[in-house]
């Protein structure tokens, strides 16, 4: 059910003068060809759900082998095209992520592009369910959700509200609240804001970052191993009804899927999450994102093992060389440089974050773009002829512009969308449903 908006808990959406920076849904010059903002203006409001009769997992009771059952409120943030007047005021973004203990939690803020509460432009437009990572927040990932706003998106970023990631109690949390939240969330919206002419809730699609990796996977289809230490880790056996052969395997499942995005995703390494064919089961088309260097939720055993898993998906797994686990949020706010934790929140050792977003944008608007509203012509940035960004050649005697795009055929081969000398440390796989060999395209 959805409830009147009500005051904010963690983050809070503020409309007032201009903040200074530049909003981290708006990229630089080295940008590839489809990351800048799209057509529309865009919007943004918050709306609450209640989930009800949840089983508290933080609150489970080993003498009694029971959680109690609660209702569970979860804030939704929405950005959408929208109608602006000249001038209005552009929402400012502020929200907390936690530092290390015993430092209180960090505030920051975030200069944004979308207006509060402006009328929708439109309808029918396609569904994108966000998913933050581990005590993340909405407000850390505008560098997506007002981006693909912008190119005519509806996108509903969930505010999961976990317990400190400091507190290793609360772990078992995320692994059963996820996917829960994500199939509530997406079938909630498919109804009410379809019968709003919002969006068409046959074109649905998901992308969630770390711990909303897992999310989004399982709720696309991924089955958890109720054998796995991941379903071990929630007491009680509390994520066993929602793992294979579970009689509630339904509840964490979204319908009218098309595509599926999941960045640094957890579930593998230590949590093998879906056993070894766990991920088979998925079918919509698969974008995994990741860093070679991943120390957090690991690389050969996380994104790397979910590309060859995952046979049941067309699907491509994009791999930034030498980058680690922090690939999925807005480049760091100025309170967010003061200490090295908080820091490392936003911001990979080796990649600055506004290079990895502007690749980020590009690679899911054309996933997107490409399997959800069916654009042929987006394939070629997807079908690139050299799985390694950079052997791609620019022949001194091109006649294109220094800063043009690469259009990925004849003498200019650097992958398509890409500028002179800027398609590095990249690598591209791509792979059939059911196959396991990596097509590449010559």
């Amino acid at each position: 059910m959805i409830r009147k908006t009500l005051a904010l808990a963690s983050v809070v959406f503020v409309a007032g003068p201009v903040f200074a920076g530049t909003p981290p849904s708006q990229f630089g010059v080295d940008a590839p060809q489809l990351a800048p903002l799209g057509e529309f203006a865009v919007g943004v409001r918050t709306i609450n759900l209640v989930q009800h009769a949840q089983p508290d997992v933080l609150a489970f009771d080993a003498a009694r082998g029971a959680a109690p059952l609660r209702d569970r409120a979860l804030t939704v943030d929405l950005w959408y095209p929208a109608r602006t007047a000249p001038g209005a005021a552009r929402a400012i973004y502020t929200a907390s992520l936690p530092s290390l203990p015993p430092a209180p939690p960090a505030v920051f803020s975030v200069p944004g592009v979308a207006v509060r509460d402006a009328p929708a432009a439109g309808a029918g437009y396609p569904l994108v369910i966000v998913s933050h990572g581990y005590s993340g927040a909405p407000a850390a990932m505008t560098w997506l959700t007002e981006n693909l706003a912008s190119k005519g998106y509806v996108v509903a970023a969930i505010r999961h509200e976990d317990p400190p990631i400091t507190d290793p109690a609360g772990h078992p949390k995320p692994l059963l609240r996820r996917p829960l939240d994500i199939a509530f969330v997406a079938r909630t919206l498919q109804s009410t804001l379809a019968e709003a002419h919002l969006i068409d809730p046959t074109r649905t699609a998901l992308i969630g970052y770390s711990a909303g990796g897992y999310g989004v996977l399982t709720a696309a289809g991924a089955t958890l191993d109720p054998a796995s230490p991941a379903a071990k880790m929630v007491p009680g056996g509390l994520l066993l009804p929602y793992a294979r052969g579970g009689a509630k395997r339904d509840a964490v499942s979204v319908k009218a899927l098309r595509a599926v995005v999941a960045i640094s995703p957890m579930g593998g390494d230590a949590l093998a999450a879906w056993g070894s064919d766990g991920l088979s089961t998925i079918t919509a088309p698969l974008l995994l994102i990741a860093g070679d260097r991943d120390r957090t939720v690991g690389y050969a055993t996380g994104a790397r093992a979910f590309f060859d898993e995952a046979t049941g998906a067309h699907r491509y797994l994009l791999t930034f060389l030498g980058a680690g686990h922090d690939i999925g949020l807005n480049p760091p706010p100025d309170r967010m440089r003061q200490r090295l934790w908080d820091q490392d929140w936003f911001e990979d050792p080796v990649w600055r974050a506004e290079r990895i977003n502007a690749i980020n944008a590009h690679f899911i608007t054309a996933f997107l773009d490409l399997y959800v509203r069916r654009m042929e012509s987006r394939a070629a940035y997807l079908n690139v002829r050299d799985p390694q960004s950079s052997a791609g050649v620019w022949p001194a005697s091109s006649q294109l512009a220094y800063d043009a795009y690469s259009p990925g055929t004849a003498e200019v081969t650097v992958w398509k969308g890409f500028q002179h000398n800027h398609a590095e440390g990249l690598e591209l796989l791509q792979a059939d449903a059911r196959a396991a060999m990596v097509r590449t395209f010559r």
